[in-house]
């Protein structure tokens, strides 16, 4: 379908400008289809995959049907795990922005529950939770629903998967009749449609099943990065490869302009292109990107189309994309014409989940690569001018310049050493940014293909269960919970395993967790990591 502006949707001014704000232009899919059956009143079923931008489609039309001056609890979202209900609270709290005294309350499990209780009896209009914690304060009588207007179940599957069936159907039946229902599931397994014939008032179903593309000819990468890094990581890339025309897609406005300040700043012949450009600007930088007078193009997905460069050797994305179709249309630009094009992606944090989709969407495999290091990229510089040193070597008149060099050359400073000196001030070498890197010895730990093996210092003694570890793990990381694997329990330790992409996340993450309460350690199974000893 075609997209529409978020411009164009009958929404309020206040959140149009917060949207603008966070830089999106243009609605997803989901996005333009929903919002509008949302923002009617009718109950609705959204199918569609993570990273289509579905939480603005709930958030946006919930805010809208918000009344300030009631102080009661009036939209309740129920989130598989506290992760994906931190980052629904953290979006709606930036598409209300401008929105004067609406307030949001996450609630799950890990965190004090008195401090919630109090929020919630100072007066919260939205809440956001998971099935187990919104349980425990209905139980207590500190979240009252007579008042809901409206209830929202993100990933519905995935917290059916994880066994909250009995706990979702009891919040319903707690909610009044007249109430709206919005539902969103990437799959529609039989529970899913009984949930919706018992609990919703004829439904209007929206589906966004995305077809499987394919991208040959392009070299893919990613990189795991802090945010703060990227900029340094980007010119590293650049210097090594050293592109004719490479094209950086950011996700919004606001870190074009940033991006490509960095890189002027740093010296490279870098310009933007966003939706905020005038047609008479918009044409000069791309006739001085086609004609190579501009070597680095950022931009924004929006801003980006109908960009035809054939030469065009790397694609960076600097930003994960929100939505999987946006990745495959910005590689695309490389590997035209028969070459052999690059897509290196910067992944922070847990976005390896959206790259995990991505990957399954576009079916093909991203490769992990390292980020290169200061001297990875000195060696790659003098590689490639020796090259051009030999090719003027070989063809050019040079006696002149040797006389020269003779003349000069005196007993303590050999021709060696200045032929260094010159390479030195060619190079223009300057000191390079550190970055923190943090190394996960994670090898063959006896899992199956694809999985890792993890060892935690906890078992059958403490009174856990495989549920306990499987919903910690799931619960702490955002990990959907049927990725898990073999869950192997001994009476003082267990064994777990998760696919190999996840596990250095997993690792880093529940480092600082509980299990009902109890400190664990994890690590790879049998491996060394941040230097404590072998398991065996």
């Amino acid at each position: 379908m075609e997209r529409i502006k978020f411009q164009e949707l009958e929404i309020s001014e206040l959140i149009k400008k917060a949207i603008e704000d966070m830089g999106f232009e243009e609605a997803t899919p989901i996005q333009s289809k929903a919002i509008p059956i949302v923002l009617s009143g009718k109950d609705i079923i959204g199918q569609a995959q993570t990273g289509t931008g579905k939480t603005a489609t709930f958030a946006i039309p919930v805010l809208e049907k918000i009344d300030l001056k009631d102080k009661n609890v009036q939209a309740l979202i129920l989130c598989p795990t506290r992760e994906l209900a931190i980052q629904v609270a953290e979006e709606i709290r930036k598409i209300a922005k401008y929105l004067p005294g609406i307030k949001t309350l996450p609630i799950y499990g890990g965190q004090e529950i008195s401090k919630q209780m109090r929020s919630l009896k100072a007066g919260t209009h939205i809440v956001i939770g998971t099935p187990g914690r919104v349980m425990d304060h209905m139980r207590r009588k500190t979240l009252k629903l007579e008042h809901i207007k409206c209830i929202v179940l993100d990933e519905a599957d995935e917290m059916l998967n994880m066994g909250f069936l009995e706990d979702i159907e009891t919040i319903l039946k707690e909610t009044p009749k007249e109430r709206q229902t919005i539902m969103f599931s990437a799959t529609m397994p039989k529970q899913i449609q009984d949930i919706a014939s018992r609990f919703q008032n004829n439904p209007e179903i929206v589906k966004v099943v995305k077809k499987e593309l394919t991208v040959p000819n392009i070299e893919q990468c990613y990189f795991e990065v802090k945010q703060k890094d990227k900029p340094e990581i980007l010119c590293r890339l650049l210097d090594m490869y050293n592109p004719k025309l490479s094209l950086v897609f950011c996700n919004t406005k606001r870190q074009v302009d940033e991006t490509v300040s960095n890189l002027q700043g740093r010296g490279y012949f870098a310009e933007g292109l966003h939706g905020d450009l005038k047609q008479v600007q918009r044409d000069r930088v791309m006739k001085s990107f086609r004609t190579g007078r501009t070597e680095i193009l950022v931009a924004t997905d929006v801003a980006a189309r109908g960009i035809d460069v054939d030469d065009i050797e790397i694609v960076f994305n600097y930003d994960v994309p929100q939505d999987e179709e946006y990745y495959v249309h910005r590689i695309g630009r490389t590997g035209r014409a028969g070459r052999l094009g690059k897509s290196f992606t910067f992944v922070v944090g847990k976005e390896i989940y959206k790259l995990r989709d991505i990957q399954k969407y576009s079916n093909t495999k991203i490769k992990h690569q390292t980020v290169p290091s200061v001297g990875d990229v000195e060696y790659i510089k003098m590689t490639s001018l020796l090259e051009k040193v030999t090719e003027i070597a070989k063809h050019e008149d040079l006696k002149k310049y040797m006389d020269a060099i003779e003349k000069i050359t005196v007993d303590d400073i050999s021709v060696n050493e200045i032929a260094a000196a010159f390479m030195l001030m060619s190079l223009g070498i300057e000191e390079i940014e550190n970055i923190e890197e943090e190394e996960y010895l994670i090898d063959d730990t006896g899992a199956e293909e694809g999985m890792v093996r993890l060892f935690m210092n906890i078992g059958k003694n403490q009174r856990i269960k495989p549920g306990d570890i499987l919903g910690a793990i799931a619960g702490e990381t955002g990990m959907p919970g049927k990725l898990i694997g073999i869950i192997d329990m001994y009476d003082k330790y267990s064994f777990v395993e998760v696919p190999r992409e996840y596990a250095k996340e997993v690792v880093k993450v529940m480092k600082d967790a509980k299990i009902k309460g109890k400190s664990i350690n994890i690590e790879p199974a049998g491996k060394k990591i941040e230097g404590k000893r072998d398991r065996k």
